[in-house]
């Protein structure tokens, strides 16, 4: 049986003008495992930088927040990057992992029960561009939020701030660790997120082939190709899937029509500057401790409630 939010988001999505798609939906389990290969590529700069600073500056994290602190990771993939922060922290209690993909989910987090044994493992299956309770209580040590990526752009500002809150709602009185690019470089992020070898590319298809597969849409894949577009005001990495000719499709009992040219945007990347970003925060009732950017211009920001 299909999911009825989604097939209204869908049909939501391409009724609408201009067309697009919610991107939370690029995130079943095929779409995770796409992007984990994304990651690994060395043209996504993101995580490059992101694990280089990540790996600099967490021993003075670790010092800040001291013993037996519960981590609650926000969209937590392939649990790749926690390790960092399970290797540096200081007996670290507790790891609760917050993904909208459950079978990527569950996978992610035994394997990462049998290399840290000694830290009780929690999984949340949750959409946390809505509110997320967590499971458990407040443990002994405190609390550190950790929200890495480029994941906050996928947020326009307005909406980034209510998420903000919303994890603040979530955490309680706690540190949180957002990751954010503030890269503005338009040649290297059309560069970036055109490509990838053709990942990029896989991944914003894969949301098609899922329309088709749970909804019963018969969409033409190769109808479809992915292209990067850079916008301004604000400044932004817009994900589309444009039409190579004329198409239609059905779902959900109505028929839709591309002309040729036309696209359905899939998913957006913001790039806030520091001091932009720092201002989200405050409005969401944040204080921010401290900044990390480095030189390709990839942020860490350390926030407090």
């Amino acid at each position: 049986m299909s999911d009825p939010a989604f097939l209204a988001d869908v049909l939501a999505g391409f009724s609408q003008t201009p067309k697009h798609l919610p991107g939370k939906y690029l995130w079943d389990e095929a779409g995770s495992i796409l992007f984990d290969r994304i990651c690994g590529s060395p043209d996504y700069y993101p995580t490059q930088c992101e694990m280089a600073l990540l790996s600099r500056v967490a021993p003075a994290i670790a010092n800040r927040i001291g013993p037996r602190a519960t981590i609650v990771e926000f969209g937590s993939g392939a649990s790749r990057k926690i390790r960092v922060l399970l290797d540096t922290l200081h007996d670290p209690a507790r790891y609760i992992a917050i993904d909208i993909s459950g079978e990527y989910l569950e996978a992610s987090l035994r394997t990462l029960a049998g290399d840290y044994p000694d830290i009780a493992m929690v999984a949340v299956r949750a959409d946390y561009s809505r509110r997320v309770d967590l499971p458990v209580g407040r443990g002994e040590g405190l609390v550190l939020g950790f929200f890495p990526g480029t994941s906050i752009g996928n947020f326009a500002p307005e909406e980034a701030t209510a998420f903000l809150a919303r994890a603040r709602d979530t955490l309680g009185p706690s540190y949180f660790l957002v990751g954010a690019d503030t890269t503005q470089d338009e040649d290297r992020l059309v560069s970036v997120y055109g490509g990838c070898g053709g990942l990029m590319e896989a991944l914003h298809l894969n949301i098609l082939s899922r329309i088709n597969r749970e909804l019963g849409a018969d969409i033409q894949l190769d109808a479809f190709r992915h292209e990067a577009r850079v916008l301004h005001e604000p400044f932004r990495v817009e994900a589309h899937l444009v039409a190579k000719q004329a198409t239609t499709f059905h779902l959900g009992g109505r028929e839709f029509a591309f002309t040729a040219g036309e696209s359905v945007r899939t998913d957006t990347s913001h790039k806030y500057p520091a001091e932009a970003f720092r201002a989200l925060a405050g409005k969401a009732g944040w204080t921010a401790e401290e900044s990390f950017v480095d030189s390709a211009g990839f942020a860490l920001h350390l926030l407090r409630c």
